[in-house]
């Protein structure tokens, strides 16, 4: 177990629990939120053991979102009510640097599924939408809220939640910044399922990060490399590059294991080579 000052992470191969975990402020995300996530994913990317990577919050909830007095200190640039062009020129890499935050676990080649419950409000739905899955309990609720704050959302949710939810469902969501409750996550698809506690939750979680820790590693892998590479680029170029991506994955160790075990009528054990 690593406790960094925000997160707590916890291996258990085949699978990495990663917790927001500020539960007395209702995890919400100051400095070191954003900061962290880059040397955490950074390690689970390189540790072999680990396939996949369940990320959820202690606590009440799952984020109320980010820390606004929390990141004064280092953001001062907020509340400059001159904002000249040092004062933009200074922050503009803050923001980039902040980005890297949530961008590094789309980056991270193992599977991330979010686990979420209670709220899950402005900065964390920037998180999740990050993430390859993502499922909720049935108290979750979720707002794109920085509308309602005098913000636009700047750390990738509009990128990324059209892609989820469509450009209708999710311009409603940026526009209205209203709050909505797991039934309609679901329905809008940005969860695959709800379930009715935290704990039902978990073990769901838990259930579904196995089953995808059983197949290969490397087809694993490469198809979330294929799938973030397919956002912004053709469907021909999708293909050029996933073509180049199994010619060089086959022929495998997985590959041969699948082909014994098909062949002796067992369950394949993959080592991801």
């Amino acid at each position: 177990m690593s406790n960094y000052e925000f997160y707590r992470v916890e291996k258990k191969p085949p699978v990495a629990w990663v917790y927001l975990n500020r539960p007395e402020k209702k995890n919400a995300l100051n400095p070191p939120a954003w900061k962290e996530p880059i040397p955490i994913f950074d390690d689970l990317d390189k540790d072999p053991e680990i396939r996949v990577v369940v990320l959820s919050g202690k606590g009440p909830c799952f984020s109320s979102g980010i820390d606004l007095f929390g990141m004064m200190p280092e953001m001062p640039e907020l509340m400059d009510n001159e904002q000249k062009g040092g004062t933009k020129w200074k922050f503009i890499p803050k923001l980039l640097q902040m980005q890297e935050g949530i961008n590094c676990i789309q980056r991270c080649k193992k599977p991330v599924i979010a686990a979420i419950h209670g709220y899950c409000i402005g900065g964390a739905l920037d998180m999740v939408t990050a993430c390859d899955i993502r499922i909720c309990a049935e108290d979750a609720v979720f707002s794109l809220k920085e509308a309602a704050v005098g913000f636009v959302a700047d750390m990738g949710v509009l990128q990324r939640i059209p892609l989820i939810v469509g450009q209708g469902i999710a311009r409603e969501l940026a526009y209205t910044a209203k709050q909505f409750d797991a039934k309609r996550a679901k329905e809008i698809l940005l969860v695959n399922e709800v379930y009715q506690t935290y704990e039902a939750l978990i073990a769901a979680a838990e259930k579904m990060a196995l089953a995808i820790s059983e197949n290969s590693p490397l087809a694993v892998q490469a198809s979330k490399d294929v799938l973030n590479f397919g956002i912004g680029n053709t469907i021909e170029d999708s293909l050029k590059y996933v073509a180049a991506i199994s010619s060089n994955i086959i022929p495998s160790n997985d590959l041969m294991e699948a082909v014994a075990a098909f062949t002796e009528k067992r369950k394949p054990t993959f080592s991801g080579e």
